[in-house]
């Protein structure tokens, strides 16, 4: 059986893609189908290539006993947005930076288009310029429980 490919893409790939790359990989294997996917995300700039997770997103995570030391941003390339059967964007503005560099986006989805009631189709707030690393980390969790949900239905 060949495994689900998702790629988790943001602005720089330091914040909410990588957590949300991180999150979703524990989250897996909290359900005890990690060998179901591949994950990795990835950013729409360069502007961080290269770079860890911002310190304060590792933190969040530490915190949550999730490691994502291994993390060094980069942006997605046209190869990768085609390999990976799912290209889940942290707000409205990744898909039209997408839009910019690639002919078709449309494999691209919200995370939050997943979720039902009153979050359903929200940007995730960008903690690099809000600070607060919580609401961001309760949007992804809502977000990623609500999207593994539906993979596992299918």
């Amino acid at each position: 059986m060949d495994k689900v490919k998702i790629i988790f893409v943001c602005l720089g790939n330091i914040c909410r893609s990588a957590m949300a790359e991180y999150m979703f990989r524990h989250l897996v294997e909290q359900h005890g189908v990690a060998e179901q996917f591949e994950v990795a995300s990835a950013g729409t700039s360069r502007e961080e290539q290269g770079n860890p997770i911002y310190p304060p997103a590792r933190a969040m995570l530490l915190q949550h006993g999730i490691n994502p030391s291994a993390h060094r941003a980069h942006q997605i390339t046209a190869e990768e947005y085609e390999e990976y059967d799912y290209v889940i964007v942290m707000e409205r503005a990744n898909i039209r930076q997408l839009q910019w560099r690639l002919s078709d986006t449309s494999k691209a989805q919200m995370l939050m288009d997943y979720v039902d009631g009153p979050h359903h189709g929200k940007d995730i707030a960008d903690p690099w310029y809000t600070g607060n690393f919580q609401d961001t980390w309760d949007d992804l969790e809502e977000g990623l429980e609500a999207f593994l949900d539906q993979l596992i239905e299918r």
